[in-house]
């Protein structure tokens, strides 16, 4: 049985959609064991009326609640007993397998970080994406904003736990690993950049260089490594992107009735495409290089991105020892001597 804790409180449509999307997953999923975690009347109300396994979701009293406002480290100090750090402190005790919260990104962070504590060998943790790319398949970027700076060995290892991520989460055999940088050469970007290049060239197995910013959405590579800076600067550059095809595309096929009629007959393709580029596709961004399992889903999440989140997220890396696997595979290597 996975057990999942989610913060029922997290998000800007919480705590309605976070918990009928916590009741899907567990509807669907029949060894997952479900946490809700908030104030007890609040969520016992969003259960009124719902079809659910009852005997596998179970509400964990937390009266308090850390808000889109509150600063992530004076949050994660006072707000002790609120949704998102009782989940958290869960998963450190080992009373849940996997943390999920579209609550406040920094104080999730923060929380993970002091609470649950880094993995043995990982000094910095990375946020992670996994973003779609045009042919039809989806890449791994970290990291995407927990750390804004980085050394070529912090790189190294988003490297290493991106390349395990991809291999055992989302099935990938091989992963082909590649450094964000502005351009393919081998001498091109900064001293750490370069640095990083140098350690993954050397020690990386599927590693295949430098990968311009314009090449990560045609799927060159399964994972794509970069600082915290740059890597949020990228996120935000795709979901824009998404969001322009499909503005573009309306306006297009609602131009004359002509294209309404083009439309009608590519609805089919169109609802596909849209599909596969929407976040609510994949839930959420786990936070790797912590000591336990964490999930930050997307502040406007609704049920079905709540859903995804535990679904092809949480549930799948708590079943796997990806941790695991990161210390082991860390420790195995040359680098680490």
């Amino acid at each position: 049985m996975i057990r999942i804790a989610l913060d029922a409180m997290g998000g800007d449509h919480a705590p309605r959609e976070v918990v009928l999307g916590g009741l899907a997953a567990a509807t669907e999923l029949e060894d997952l064991q479900l946490y809700l975690v908030g104030p007890q009347e609040v969520v016992e109300k969003q259960l009124d009326g719902q079809t659910y396994p009852q005997s596998r979701v179970k509400i964990i009293h937390a009266p308090d609640v850390i808000t889109a406002d509150d600063s992530p480290v004076m949050a994660v100090r006072r707000k002790k007993e609120s949704s998102m750090m009782t989940a958290i402190r869960m998963v450190r005790d080992g009373e849940a397998d996997a943390a999920v919260s579209a609550g406040n990104t920094g104080a999730l962070m923060a929380g993970s970080l002091l609470v649950a504590g880094r993995l043995g060998g990982i000094d910095r943790p990375a946020l992670t994406v996994v973003a779609p790319t045009f042919n039809g398949d989806n890449v791994v970027i970290l990291d995407v904003g927990a750390n804004m700076d980085a050394k070529a060995e912090h790189l190294y290892q988003y490297a290493l736990m991106g390349k395990i991520y991809a291999r055992e989460v989302l099935h990938k055999p091989g992963p082909r690993v590649g450094l964000l940088n502005v351009g393919t050469e081998e001498n091109k970007g900064n001293d750490q950049v370069r640095k990083a290049y140098d350690l993954l060239d050397n020690h990386l197995e599927g590693f295949i260089g430098n990968v311009e910013a314009r090449d990560v959405m045609d799927g060159v590579a399964d994972v794509v490594i970069c600082d915290g800076f740059v890597g949020n600067i990228m996120l935000k550059a795709i979901e824009g992107l998404s969001a322009g095809i499909f503005a573009a595309l309306k306006d297009t096929f609602s131009a004359n009735l002509k294209s309404k009629m083009a439309a009608a007959m590519l609805m089919p393709e169109l609802r596909s495409l849209k599909k596969h580029l929407d976040y609510a596709e994949y839930g959420g961004a786990p936070l790797l290089g912590i000591d336990g399992v964490c999930i930050k889903s997307h502040g406007s999440s609704q049920a079905r991105a709540i859903r995804s989140a535990i679904v092809t997220q949480a549930y799948r890396y708590a079943s796997k020892d990806v941790n695991g696997q990161i210390i082991r595979e860390l420790t195995e290597l040359p680098l680490q001597e």
